[in-house]
């Protein structure tokens, strides 16, 4: 008996009859390997193929899907199918033909996956607080704070196993001592990490200016304090406070995820809140992701997606929850508001 260039045995004709029924069996054999024999579903393919081999291949009648044995489990043909997650899911729906389920992290939490293959992921974090002020600088107003970075991953691979979801909080409002808001936290899975948003500005001298991370928290008013910083495909800068040295001047608002936080100019309004980022990723637009407004006489409008207002010479409003919406910023001797919490948003094709 002879074989094939890739393998496959063949009668030759100096091979005695005898020898015909070891032939045609291996035949067979090589057959059900190299071969895309359709069983009914998983089960009644592993009851007949209890010890696969690598580059085995069948079919399923019941996904009507074809799979290929890569040395330690079944995957589809491509290795580039839909993920599957066993948690309870939060909801489906149908969109343009094609059914999704998706669960939405509101805390941290696991993400059980038993098949591999491709979803849609949202991550966004923490956005942070409002700017405080302190009883010795009335005349001037905290910023408001960044909205946590969002990120979204079309078609990201996701392995088979148990995939932790930290979910970021919301960072403190800065105080009546006149401190900075405190960033906010970050949010992760599959070994991505996004970070919170940068503080509001205080009244303390040294922390006039707004703090720098995914988004800028907006600088204090009463001086054209500078906004911080955003990060590139995160969010946006903070707004620089007014110039005005009058009493609860407008300082900057708060970065968010598509827009940067307005500047508190030349007068005693505070500036708004950056717009946060639309996802339809539940079949519903939801905008999650903007900065707090600055305080001031008049504070500054939250962004679009959870941002907290600007106190009206009074405490910051606090961002939304998970929205990761920033607080907003103080005036006044009142302390800046928190910042809304993030979230984490997974989808498959079913």
């Amino acid at each position: 008996m002879a074989v094939t260039p890739v393998g496959n045995p063949y009668v030759e004709s100096s091979d005695l009859v005898a020898n015909y029924p070891g032939a045609s069996e291996a035949l067979a054999e090589r057959i059900d390997i190299v071969g895309v024999n359709p069983f009914a579903d998983a089960a009644a393919r592993d009851a007949a193929i209890p010890s696969p081999v690598q580059g085995q291949m069948c079919s399923l009648n019941d996904d009507n899907k074809g799979y290929r044995y890569d040395g330690s489990a079944w995957v589809l043909f491509s290795g580039a199918g839909p993920a599957n997650f066993t948690n309870t899911a939060t909801g489906d729906y149908v969109s343009g033909g094609i059914s999704y389920k998706y669960i939405t992290f509101t805390g941290s939490g696991e993400l059980v996956v038993d098949q591999a293959g491709f979803a849609d992921i949202l991550v966004i974090a923490g956005g942070a607080g409002g700017g405080g002020m302190r009883y010795t600088n009335v005349h001037e107003s905290g910023g408001g704070g960044g909205a946590g970075g969002s990120l979204t991953f079309d078609s990201f691979y996701v392995t088979a196993g148990t995939h932790t979801v930290t979910v970021g909080a919301g960072g403190a409002g800065g105080t009546t001592d006149g401190l900075r808001g405190s960033r906010g936290n970050q949010s992760a899975i599959l070994g991505v990490i996004v970070l919170g948003g940068g503080g509001g500005a205080g009244s303390l001298p040294a922390l006039r200016t707004g703090n720098d991370s995914s988004t800028g928290g907006g600088g204090a008013g009463a001086g054209s304090f500078a906004g911080g910083i955003g990060a590139l495909g995160l969010g946006f800068d903070g707004g620089i406070g007014s110039s005005l040295a009058t009493s609860a001047s407008g300082a900057g608002g708060g970065g968010g995820s598509s827009a940067a936080g307005a500047s508190g100019g030349s007068s005693t309004t505070g500036g708004a809140g950056g717009a946060g980022s639309s996802s339809s990723i539940t079949n519903t637009a939801v905008t999650r992701a903007g900065g707090g407004g600055g305080g001031g006489l008049t504070g500054g409008a939250g962004g679009s997606g959870g941002g907290g207002a600007g106190g009206n010479n009074g405490a910051g409003s606090a961002g939304s929850s998970n929205t990761g919406g920033g607080g907003g910023g103080a005036a006044a001797v009142t302390a800046g508001g928190a910042g809304g919490s993030g979230t984490v948003i997974v989808r498959v094709k079913i």
